[in-house]
């Protein structure tokens, strides 16, 4: 049962897709940063052992000495894993490699589907009042991926405008819906996003007419361009709405942030 004494708890979103170069840390980074410009407070965990979420917001590999591998399975402090990136609103908890083996590792835990489920709900979050919390996945379906689903609220799916591209989402689905049956009855798909769009190319239209087809209302009306600003931001260790706040990238990320939010109204109301 709630405790009322406590404040709102943080929505936590998990961003996945088991297929990679699709825009998924991209999409968290961004989105990230498109909310809390607006005045929220969002943290990122980066759950890929690759590290591209925290090399994205500035974090050097030297300064990564408390990470989410710590977090899952060292039991670390929240204090001690989550970093100020530098950006306002703006709080991560890096990853290095070390979390590649992790897998391995939680095999035998008895609760190694909810370590992160539980590290993200102690009392000690209270005090740093997110209101958002972005996982970003690794792109493969496994106890890492499941660690995230489990410790979400809902899924954001980002998908690659590009043939084949709703191939293996059926997969991932199956693993939402395993995941909602076994672990977390309440989990959602917040919903799915089109990254790399180009309006030009009659491909990415027809990927846009099969997904709105076949998913209806979980396509979120906002598209992430195919952008080079976008690309290159990564590179300069920031978000693209700092790198170029004028760019058609973070125009997108900006209305994608815009477009959770109302969604999130209607659905409170």
């Amino acid at each position: 049962m709630p405790d009322p004494s406590r404040p709102i708890p943080p929505r936590i979103i998990a961003v996945a897709n088991q297929k990679g170069g699709v825009g998924k840390t991209t999409t968290a980074i961004n989105l990230a940063a498109a909310l809390a410009e607006t005045g929220l407070r969002v943290l990122v965990v980066d759950l890929d052992p690759q590290g591209n979420a925290s090399t994205g917001l500035g974090i050097e590999a030297g300064n990564r000495d408390r990470t989410t591998y710590d977090l899952l399975l060292d039991e670390a402090e929240l204090h001690e894993v989550i970093q100020d990136t530098g950006f306002e609103g703006m709080g991560i908890v890096p990853a290095t490699v070390d979390l590649s083996s992790a897998d391995i590792e939680l095999i035998s835990n008895e609760k190694r589907s909810f370590l992160l489920h539980d590290a993200l709900r102690q009392p000690a979050m209270d005090s740093f009042s997110w209101d958002f919390i972005l996982i970003d996945c690794p792109p493969s379906l496994n106890l890492l991926t499941v660690n995230a689903m489990v410790a979400a609220d809902s899924v954001m799916v980002p998908l690659q405008s590009e043939f084949f591209a709703l191939e293996g989402l059926s997969q991932l689905m199956l693993t939402i819906r395993e995941v909602r049956q076994t672990a977390n009855p309440k989990l959602r798909i917040e919903g799915v996003v089109l990254t790399m769009y180009d309006r030009r190319n009659n491909l990415s239209q027809q990927v846009e007419q099969d997904a709105r087809d076949n998913l209806g209302d979980l396509i979120f009306d906002t598209v992430i361009p195919r952008n080079v600003r976008v690309s290159e931001a990564p590179s300069y260790a920031v978000p693209v709405l700092v790198y170029d706040s004028a760019s058609q990238g973070a125009k997108a990320y900006r209305a994608l942030a815009a477009e959770l939010l109302a969604r999130r109204a209607k659905q409170a109301a």
